[in-house]
């Protein structure tokens, strides 16, 4: 029976030969089933939270670990996704030949004999109701806390297996960031009616901050990041019903236009200034905006309620037990008053895995994912 040192450096092989596998694939050699990364890397707010929140304490914590959240995942259960089923970490992960997303760090921090492996695999650290700013949410995990939470899963594995092969593992690993709205509705809920050079100034410190934890997270070994912009927020069920016409808010879709904007400025400077930093911005705002413009041909019906919710659009209140439950959740773009359907995040998910510039830039995540040599 091998060691445990033995067997720590048996797994190590393993995930070395994966990232060598995928390399064969991208030069065209036959791809398997095997996972295209070594592991992925979670960061950000509700978008990619998979039950983080599930483990904070208090009643303030925003949470989806139950009922109608998850009617439609496997065994019907609430995992803490915002979700009728997956989110869209989970198919950019099933892309990658994953099962879905990584567990959810708190999930497996007090497992000790087992967090090197699971941290050698991927580990969600997305907290729903957190943002880039540490004023933004309360009772959650900033993003300046999920990058020193994947500090120490660094640490460990580097104390495990030597820093050379930590180090190749996760310069082949896919982290992925999906952020930033819940501090544009921070900001809209202190000025609704901001001046041009308030929002200037304000989506500027906050693109400048964002690029700080993209630093912190490359001097920790990240190379390659997956970024996720920010969707037209003023276009989900919430935003609407405050809107006495019940129109989209300009304001909140100007703010994510000039961060997404902001964000793509940033990542192409530091693709440029930091040897070996590849990345991709996904555009879920491109790909919202395709739903709402042709849902038709999309399979969707309905692309301004929610499915779960009450109130007007259903957008009032969060998906509880006791909200209003659509039928036809495969038909709508929105699960809840600010999240996607299973359906809208699959789409979401193929489109900038595999689609067009429109859709992800400089490349798609497929391409950047098949970049390991």
């Amino acid at each position: 029976m091998a060691t445990v040192p033995e067997a720590r450096e048996l797994l190590l092989r393993v995930l070395l030969a994966a990232g060598a596998f995928a390399c064969a694939a991208a030069a065209g050699a036959a791809s398997g089933s095997s996972s295209k990364v070594p592991a992925i890397y979670v960061f950000g707010d509700s978008t990619a939270d998979v039950g983080n929140n599930n483990y904070l304490p208090g009643s303030a914590v925003p949470r989806a670990n139950f009922p109608h959240n998850g009617v439609d995942f496997p065994t019907a259960r609430p995992t803490g996704r915002f979700s009728n089923g997956y989110n869209g970490v989970d198919f950019l992960a099933m892309n990658m030949g994953f099962k879905r997303s990584p567990p959810p760090f708190l999930a497996v921090a007090n497992k000790t004999n087992k967090q090197v492996f699971r941290g050698l695999l991927g580990i969600n650290f997305a907290s729903a109701g957190s943002g880039i700013l540490d004023t933004t949410g309360s009772s959650i995990i900033p993003l300046s806390q999920q990058v020193e939470q994947f500090a120490t899963v660094q640490r460990n594995i580097s104390a495990r297996v030597s820093q050379g092969a930590a180090d190749a593992v996760l310069s082949r690993s896919l982290f992925l960031v999906s952020t930033g709205g819940n501090d544009l509705f921070a900001f809209f809920a202190r000025n609704s009616t901001p001046s041009d050079a308030d929002k200037r100034r304000f989506v500027g410190n906050l693109v400048s901050l964002y690029q700080n934890h993209v630093k912190a997270l490359y001097v920790l070994g990240a190379r390659k990041f997956a970024v996720i912009d920010v969707p037209p927020i003023g276009c989900c069920p919430y935003p609407r019903s405050l809107h006495p016409l019940g129109a989209c808010i300009d304001v909140l879709n100007e703010l994510a236009r000039g961060f997404n904007k902001g964000v793509r400025d940033a990542m192409r400077g530091l693709g440029s200034s930091f040897q070996g930093l590849k990345y991709s911005v996904g555009s879920s705002h491109a790909v919202v905006q395709s739903i709402m413009k042709h849902p038709q041909r999309l399979g969707f019906k309905d692309t301004t309620n929610a499915c779960c919710g009450s109130g007007r659009f259903n957008g009032n209140s969060g998906c509880t037990p006791n909200a209003t439950l659509c039928g036809n959740r495969h038909e709508y773009l929105f699960w809840d008053l600010l999240h996607p359907t299973h359906a809208a995040s699959k789409v979401a998910a193929a489109a900038i895995y595999n689609g067009s510039l429109h859709f992800a830039a400089p490349v798609n995540f497929r391409q950047l994912v098949e970049d390991q040599c």
